[in-house]
């Protein structure tokens, strides 16, 4: 039993033995084998053809884009002056109407029977008169015969000027009842086109209730919203050429006035265009166009190109396959075909400029194209009106 206890620890020490020599023979060799160097990866991005504009000259229209809805200049809305039941409104949209025409009615039933009163009123209060006037006459004449005494001459001429006073109002009251009678005649304030109808005969309207609009296509106006950049390169008196929606030929328009002050919140400046009436112009009609035409040839980028979220604004550009910042100055901008383009200095003629899109790119950043960008189809992304 001993004897064989013996062999067993002795098998078991050679194994360890063995185990620890190939241990340390496998260290060794590891130790000796030369050590290969792990390459850096270089930070890249990948960008297909359309994501880079090339630099280039460019005819760009220096015009000022506005746009907005047409508004009649003169409108005017009929209320109901008096309360009652619209009898009679005998205009419709798209009629026609001259100033002073009569549109609409409402009943007169009562505002006659108040006229009656009034003027009933204003009968017996010229009585009244007529009697203070022949007391008055009377007292004057006992008190030169010294029958009567002066307090009964001033008491008798209180109540002459008292009757007087009380003709007075009435006169006033049946002056009223007469215009009431009238408002309840309503006419068209303005020559014009019926553009609403806002009730309908048989309904009881209460006063200052709408009835009619009316509007004067013969002057339109444009009211539109622009940058305070903008703004500042715009003077009374310039001129625009609009397209307007529905309408095939350009429509002229000019500079009539121009907001003194920005508006809330967007800190836009309002400047309101005159466009005369013509044929197929409407009130609520979209135009846009451009304000003050002039073209100059310049090295142009899309706007969206320009990035400003350094304290110099800067473009994008792959410079030897790589991404590069480079601090540019923006000048005139103007419309494209496809999107806004604007004037830089500080890139070369050719220069790949990535699109606004792609975003926010580290300079030294590797560019892989998913397909090759030559200059011609970057060339090519943009292009200006004629």
């Amino acid at each position: 039993m001993k004897k064989s206890t013996l062999w067993i620890l002795s098998a078991v020490a050679v194994a360890a033995l063995l185990a620890g020599g190939a241990r340390w023979i496998g260290q060794r060799q590891a130790a000796q084998t030369p050590q290969v160097p792990t390459a850096a990866v270089e930070p890249s991005i990948e960008l297909a053809a359309s994501d880079v504009f090339s630099a280039r000259t460019q005819t760009l229209s220096l015009g000022i884009a506005v746009s907005g809805a047409l508004k009649a200049t003169q409108s005017a809305i009929v209320k109901a002056r008096v309360a009652g039941e619209l009898q009679e409104l005998s205009v419709r949209e798209g009629d026609r109407v001259q100033a002073g025409q009569v549109i609409a009615r409402i009943d007169p039933t009562e505002y006659q029977a108040r006229v009656r009163q009034a003027q009933q009123q204003a009968d017996a209060a010229k009585a009244q008169v007529d009697i203070a006037q022949r007391q008055f006459d009377n007292n004057q004449a006992l008190v030169n015969q010294g029958f009567i005494s002066q307090t009964a001459l001033l008491t008798s001429q209180a109540s002459l000027n008292g009757a007087k006073a009380t003709h007075a109002a009435a006169l006033a009251a049946l002056d009223l009842a007469n215009k009431s009678l009238g408002d309840a005649t309503l006419r068209s304030p303005l020559s014009g086109v019926v553009a609403q109808r806002l009730a309908q005969p048989g309904e009881r309207v209460a006063i200052e209730a709408r009835l009619v609009e009316v509007i004067n296509l013969s002057e339109l106006e444009l009211e539109a919203a622009l940058p305070a950049e903008d703004a500042g390169r715009v003077r009374v008196g310039m001129t625009a050429q609009l397209q307007v929606e529905g309408v095939d030929a350009p429509v002229s328009a000019k500079v009539l006035r121009i907001n003194p002050s920005a508006q809330m919140g967007s800190r836009s400046i309002l400047v309101y265009l005159g466009v005369k009436g013509r044929e197929g112009l409407r009130q609520g009609q979209f135009a846009q166009g451009s304000l003050g035409t002039q073209s100059v040839q310049v090295l142009a980028v899309p706007v969206t190109s320009v990035r400003t979220d350094k304290p110099q604004p800067y473009v994008q550009v792959v410079q030897d396959g790589k991404v590069a910042h480079i601090t540019v100055r923006t000048d005139v901008r103007s419309e494209g075909d496809q999107e806004s383009l604007v004037a830089v200095t500080g890139v070369s003629e050719g220069a790949q400029v990535l699109s606004g899109s792609v975003g926010a790119v580290r300079e030294g950043v590797l560019v892989k194209f998913t397909t090759p960008a030559s200059p011609a189809a970057a060339a090519n992304a943009i292009s200006t009106k004629p």
